[in-house]
């Protein structure tokens, strides 16, 4: 049974004028459930780096303040009975970060369904924060720097007009993929970035992906990956990106691996596939 949901993105908005903004940290809420998590970065690397330095010792604080109060107040849902059939994420987080003109603010709520509310909330903070944060062991470039590498070539051939995105559901998790099409099965394309300053990052995310391709493995729906993968630009760190490629290859089901170097060759065959399932259909 999918459970109803809510969620809100803990915002660092450096003008309020401009609102320009990174997102921190994430909040889920189900009323039906009882349940409130948040997660949230103490990594502030990516704000200096965008906007100016900040007091990293003062934003941590506020971060694990955030987190902690926040999780605080989902551990005594369960005992206040009954629930307030109004009461919405806004009023609960209100209670730890008043919405006001300062720095931290949560966005307007999203909503979803999830088979695993604390699963779900991982993933959440992985797509919003998580995957473009610049800590000690950042990326050069991150996922979305890959995918333009990818995109033009496709663009050319008015290939991205036919992708669009996918959840794949399996029993213990599920993942929504940004870019994918079916033709028979679903095909999956997924950018990923191992152009990271850190050599052990860089197998520590080839080993998150089998993570989570092994559980996506379990789901009733025929798939497969295609990893669009970005390499080390620091020739020193090649060995550790054999080391992820390898640790990739474990991944179980039908995939694929596709270089930069191979983005155009790519596009056309992608392009070809197309046509022919037009042309089938």
């Amino acid at each position: 049974m999918r459970t109803p949901y809510s969620f809100s993105v803990l915002r660092y908005i450096h003008d309020p004028v401009s609102q320009e903004f990174i997102n921190i940290g994430i909040a889920v809420y189900s009323r039906e459930a009882g349940f409130l998590c948040a997660i949230c970065t103490t990594h502030y690397a990516r704000i200096t780096r965008m906007f100016a330095r900040i007091d990293g010792n003062r934003f941590r604080q506020l971060t694990r303040y955030i987190q902690e109060q926040i999780n605080k107040i989902g551990e005594n849902l369960s005992s206040e009975l009954p629930f307030e059939p109004s009461r919405g994420i806004e009023h609960l987080l209100t209670k730890v970060l008043p919405q006001d003109d300062s720095s931290l603010q949560f966005s307007n709520a999203g909503v979803g369904l999830s088979h695993d509310l604390e699963g779900t909330a991982r993933e959440l903070f992985d797509r919003y924060v998580e995957r473009y944060s610049f800590n000690a062991d950042s990326s050069r470039r991150d996922d979305e720097d890959i995918w333009r590498t990818f995109r033009e070539p496709l663009e050319r051939r008015h290939v991205t007009a036919h992708l669009a995105p996918k959840r794949i559901v399996a029993p213990n998790y599920d993942y929504e993929f940004q870019r994918a099409w079916k033709n028979k099965i679903w095909h999956l394309y997924e950018p990923v970035s191992f152009d990271l300053v850190d050599g052990g990052s860089i197998v520590d995310k080839a080993n998150r992906w089998l993570g989570r391709a092994t559980s996506l493995n379990e789901s009733s729906e025929s798939f497969e990956i295609h990893f669009l993968l970005g390499e080390p630009w620091d020739s020193r760190l090649q060995g550790n990106f054999i080391k992820a490629q390898n640790i990739l290859n474990n991944v179980p089901g039908k995939k694929e691996f596709i270089r930069e170097s191979e983005a155009d060759d790519f596009a056309d065959e992608l392009e070809k596939e197309l046509r022919r399932h037009e042309k089938a259909g």
